[in-house]
């Protein structure tokens, strides 16, 4: 057993790679709900708005989730590589997916991550079209993978990896004249329907319309990264269906797992088809799929269809905004459900909020593509009383600047 106040920590920093200069350094014991606890003797709480980034939507150590771990973890783990032996989690799995979005996407392709998702679609894409051109939106974010990190617009975080993928070009999200760069070369558009890093921006009405009828016209695939919106984080189950706007391929993952590395894709039969020829197994994966992550991913799509937290998530994001929006330190709060962007209008603010947060007890975030903003997107069980609880200590924090 370590020496825990001081090895972990000195352990952590020596042999865990590390994203930033910076990390937080908390250690983490324990999590239910809403909450994230330090060990004790301390035993300080947190509240979690950012839910691993929009990952436990049916919040920490949700009782059922566990109890489907436990029983799959105890029937059999990994047998084989992804697709090849029928597996109950996963074909219970995607019959329950296919249930809740839109026709035609009723086949689904279970991957590792995120990135593997958006990775597979641009693939699939290609591989239909016979095409090669990719668009994506200006502050957009698909993934670190080398594929999709070529779709980002910010040259700072992708041009030390260059060279990428070619033939990739962009276009200003919510902008219809951009719209008419689609044309005929064009094999994916590939856009959040709601841009997460870029602070939450939504689209203006019929943009997405608009988008889906030019991506008919030119023959292009239209692909919508539901990575982050999905699951209820925005209001419905998915962001597709609260636009009315139907995509060729929907990737999906973050809330998916239920707290457990989970992605996927799906798509209409047909699209799905051009996996198995020319070439025969043209997108692989050995761990996609996990029987124990489909397991808890199926427990947390059941809670979120049985209670009304979806429903009820614009009402709660609502709150937040009320709140802070009157605070003369914020110029703007964003919200898409309880997805949201609290805009301090300065940089040099939303770098000293996140650090006065941590020490009221509230776990925020910032956002890639929008400096001036921090992040609120807790679990979707909050109660109004955790929100309050939340909100006292966001005020705090912002009165400090």
């Amino acid at each position: 057993m370590l020496n825990r106040p001081y090895r972990l920590r000195e352990l952590f920093f020596r042999h865990v790679g590390q994203t930033s200069p910076s990390p937080l350094g908390l250690e983490i014991q324990r999590a239910e709900g809403v909450f994230i606890y330090t060990p004790e003797p301390e035993s300080k709480k947190y509240i979690d708005l950012v839910s691993g980034v929009s990952v436990s939507n049916v919040g920490h150590s949700n009782r059922e989730v566990i109890d489907a771990v436990k029983e799959q973890a105890e029937r059999h783990m990994h047998l084989m590589v992804y697709g090849e032996i029928i597996q109950a989690p996963q074909v219970e799995l995607a019959q329950l997916l296919a249930s809740q979005l839109p026709d035609p996407l009723d086949v689904i392709y279970f991957v590792n991550s995120g990135s593997e998702a958006n990775e597979a679609a641009i693939k699939l894409a290609k591989r239909h079209t016979g095409r090669r051109e990719i668009i994506s939106c200006h502050n957009c974010y698909h993934g670190s993978t080398h594929g999709v990190l070529s779709l980002m617009g910010d040259e700072y975080y992708k041009n030390a990896f260059r060279p990428l993928l070619p033939d990739i070009n962009h276009i200003s999200f919510n902008s219809l004249d951009d719209l008419e760069k689609i044309s005929e070369k064009t094999a994916a558009v590939i856009i959040e329907p709601v841009q997460g890093e870029g602070g939450v921006i939504v689209p203006v009405p019929g943009y997405l319309a608009a988008l889906r009828e030019k991506c008919n016209k030119t023959g292009a695939i239209l692909i919508f990264d539901e990575i982050q919106t999905g699951f209820g984080r925005c209001g419905k189950l998915f962001a597709c269906r609260k636009y009315e706007v139907t995509p060729d391929i929907i990737t999906l993952a973050k809330a998916l797992g239920g707290g457990m590395p989970l992605g996927a894709f799906a798509a209409s039969a047909v699209l799905m088809s051009d996996w198995q020829a020319n070439p025969v197994l043209g997108h692989i994966t050995t761990f996609g799929g996990h029987p124990v992550s489909c397991a808890a991913a199926q427990a947390s799509l059941k809670i979120l269809l049985r209670e009304n937290w979806i429903e009820d998530a614009e009402r709660k994001s609502n709150i937040y905004k009320r709140a802070l929006e009157s605070h003369s330190l914020v110029k703007e709060v964003r919200t898409a459900g309880l997805l949201i962007a609290v805009d301090l209008g300065k940089r040099e603010y939303a770098e000293k909020i996140l650090p006065l947060l941590l020490e009221e007890g509230v776990m925020s975030d910032w956002f890639l593509f929008s400096p001036s903003s921090f992040r609120i997107a807790p679990p979707l069980s909050i109660t109004d009383e955790e929100i309050e609880w939340s909100l006292v200590r966001i005020k705090r924090a912002l009165d400090r600047i």
